[in-house]
């Protein structure tokens, strides 16, 4: 398949004044089958898979990405997998936390831990990255503490860090806005002549969103230097991506005037090659790249969510057999020299880490049940007033039964 960019447009010169080129076509090399979903039902789609470690962590060789982890040493892929390991562990803890009630909500990233750190490993430093609320991996590459994530989540504040700190925006709740967000942004940087580029992340649910639609026009048209990064796990809360789409999702890009590529999202050195191609595209002034990484959601939706009412246990057990630590593991043992003392280290590690993430939520204060209350209006109003009462007499409703169960 070749992707080709039809969009008549000015080249984007970067900071260094060489004028990136559009129009070029460009072939997705790769592992080309049918795509298949766990179960091994044929969707009926040729597809090409960018594939650089297989689930059983052999390397495979691809002539075009290569290039872009061919410099990777034993200690960056032992780094990618303690990436892995600890941000599995921090979404463990909080997953945890919230069943025992020290958080209101949790959206978990378990499986998807090698899109998310091979994409944001891939980064530079004045990049800018735009969120959802599950890039809890993505957030750990831009150095944002873990425990910063979880405020909002207990309700104590709207989101832990400053966004133009790490160039990390604040998590966005509201589906596929934040390629809006990026769009704009990235738009702003071209105007700067800056050579830097902008992410924005996704899920394939939000792939239907109009929002996702107009940002994939503005940037085309504008020539922005965003890559649009949809982690496809399958399933949107309880929609199958079959339910979404008619072809696979980076073949949309075609329809827009840029190309499209979809990574085996479970496959950490292919997601870190894919997404520094893109980028590096990017910031020469070559417009914008939708990355589709292929994985899936081993968890629920959030912890509101029930899989099992709309999944088979069968088809996570087919994608556990992809799981991307233990690819990454398997061929760190095989081709490098690293020995126990290195994950003994790490099981540790990943431990302290539990430890701190229990201790810092079980300090933070309890939210203010009564603060969706305020500023709700600047002068207030009557039927605020009425519902504050209401819920104050349904929270008074429990000291009640505390207490004549104390009798």
């Amino acid at each position: 398949m070749t992707v080709e960019s039809t969009a008549a447009r000015k080249p984007r010169r970067s900071a260094g004044g060489k004028a990136g080129t559009t129009g070029s076509k460009r072939s997705t090399t790769g592992t080309k089958s049918t795509t298949r979903t766990a179960t091994g039902k044929a969707r009926g789609t040729e597809t090409e898979l960018v594939q650089l470690l297989t689930p059983e962590g052999e390397r495979v060789k691809n002539a075009e990405f290569d290039p872009y982890v061919a410099g990777i040493t034993d200690d960056e892929l032992r780094g990618l997998y303690r990436d892995m390991v600890l941000t599995r562990r921090f979404d463990a803890e909080a997953t945890a936390l919230q069943r025992q009630g020290e958080l209101g909500l949790w959206a978990s990233l378990l499986g998807q831990e090698a899109a998310q750190i091979g994409s944001g490993r891939a980064t530079r430093e004045d990049d800018y990255v735009f969120p959802t609320y599950r890039e809890h991996g993505v957030a750990w590459c831009r150095g944002v503490d873990p425990t910063n994530l979880l405020g909002m989540f207990r309700g104590v504040n709207n989101g832990g860090w400053d966004p133009n700190s790490n160039n990390f925006h604040l998590y966005t709740i509201v589906i596929g806005s934040q390629a809006l967000h990026a769009t704009g942004y990235a738009m702003g940087v071209a105007k700067d002549g800056a050579d830097s580029a902008v992410i924005a992340y996704f899920g394939d649910g939000a792939s239907s969103q109009g929002d996702v639609a107009e940002a994939f026009t503005f940037s085309a048209v504008y020539n922005a230097p965003v890559v649009f990064f949809c982690q496809n796990n399958q399933w949107a809360i309880s929609e199958p991506t079959e339910k979404q789409t008619r072809v696979p999702l980076y073949q949309r890009a075609q329809g827009y005037g840029f190309p499209g590529v979809r990574v085996d999202g479970n496959d950490v050195l292919a997601c870190l090659a894919v997404t520094k191609w893109a980028l590096e595209r990017a910031r020469r002034g070559e417009g914008p790249t939708l990355v589709e990484a292929f994985t899936y959601r081993m968890g629920a939706h959030t912890t509101s969510d029930d899989p099992s009412r709309y999944r088979g246990d069968d088809e996570r057990a087919a994608w556990e057999a992809k799981d991307p630590i233990a690819r990454l593991r398997t061929y760190i043992e095989s081709q490098t020299d690293t020995n126990e003392g290195f994950f003994a280290e790490l099981e540790e590690e990943s431990e302290a880490l539990g430890r701190r993430v229990r201790e810092v939520v079980r300090a933070m204060p309890d939210p203010d049940r009564f603060a969706i209350f305020e500023n709700a209006y600047a002068d207030g109003h009557a039927l605020v007033d009425e519902e504050r009462a209401q819920f104050a007499a349904y929270q008074a409703s429990f000291a009640d039964v505390e207490e004549g169960n104390q009798r």
